[in-house]
């Protein structure tokens, strides 16, 4: 199969979770210390992603500085963009909205809001898709490890965030499309995180490769943590722990 065809398709699978997840959190109200700690393990998973199959796969192919270099840019663009979408309403994009202080806003409480929160989506969703087109650029095959990682930490954003979009009285239709639309940049992402950055030397896919990374953990860190420990306060480090570790005995398998 066409390498390209396949970071598409990879990609194409990863924004599929947020979908399974929107179908589960738009239609069943799911209890929130599940969705706590389901939350809380896809912030594990991706942890030890990021640092063993991209910070890790960094600094092997570049050294330290230009790991660290693309780690910190990574974080600092995903923060900066996160604070101009917090302040037009998606503060709170994966809250499911159980408790009011940290519900999404509706489009009447605030306008554009809507709009705020399908651009998070969006920040959240790309950097995790490209970094799938870009493991296939190490030999042909795509990162398992990667994928399944995102897959694991994309069903409970999704399925949060949309409890949340229900709470604050948006539509099955404003929902799904978002998600949809998602999906789709997931696929897209992909594929130009393998036909752009692979036209570039490895000392450039290594500080690619490290920018989605800091994005990554930055994400984890400010939205998914968060809302992991808002109901499961006293489980939420052991059940990180097994997420991490899951994903890195995969990385070592």
């Amino acid at each position: 199969m066409n390498d390209v065809v396949q970071a598409g398709l990879w990609g194409l699978l990863a924004g599929s979770a947020l979908l399974l997840g929107a179908l589960i959190g738009f239609g069943v109200r799911v209890p929130q210390k599940v969705t706590a700690t389901v939350m809380a393990f896809g912030a594990g998973v991706l942890i030890s992603a990021v640092s063993f199959e991209l910070v890790g796969e960094a600094y092997e192919q570049a050294g330290l500085a230009p790991a660290a270099l693309g780690t910190v840019i990574g974080a600092a663009a995903y923060t900066l963009g996160n604070l101009w979408l917090a302040r037009r309403g998606a503060r709170h994009r994966k809250r499911s909205g159980h408790h009011t202080a940290h519900a999404q806003p509706s489009e009447a409480q605030q306008g554009g809001s809507g709009s705020a929160l399908a651009l998070g989506a969006l920040l959240d969703g790309v950097p995790e898709s490209a970094v799938i087109g870009v493991s296939l650029l190490d030999g042909g095959a795509v990162s398992m490890v990667t994928v399944a990682a995102v897959f694991i930490s994309n069903v409970p954003e999704g399925l949060s965030s949309s409890a949340g979009m229900r709470r604050a009285g948006r539509g099955a239709s404003y929902v799904f499309g978002v998600w949809v639309g998602i999906a789709a940049a997931t696929t897209l992402s992909a594929v130009l995180g393998y036909t752009v950055v692979g036209s570039f030397s490895p000392s450039v896919v290594a500080c690619v490769t490290a920018v989605a990374a800091g994005a990554i953990l930055a994400m984890v860190a400010d939205t998914m943590i968060p809302e992991a420990f808002e109901d499961a306060h006293l489980a939420i480090g052991l059940v990180t722990v097994s997420g991490f570790l899951v994903s890195f005995a995969l990385s070592h398998s």
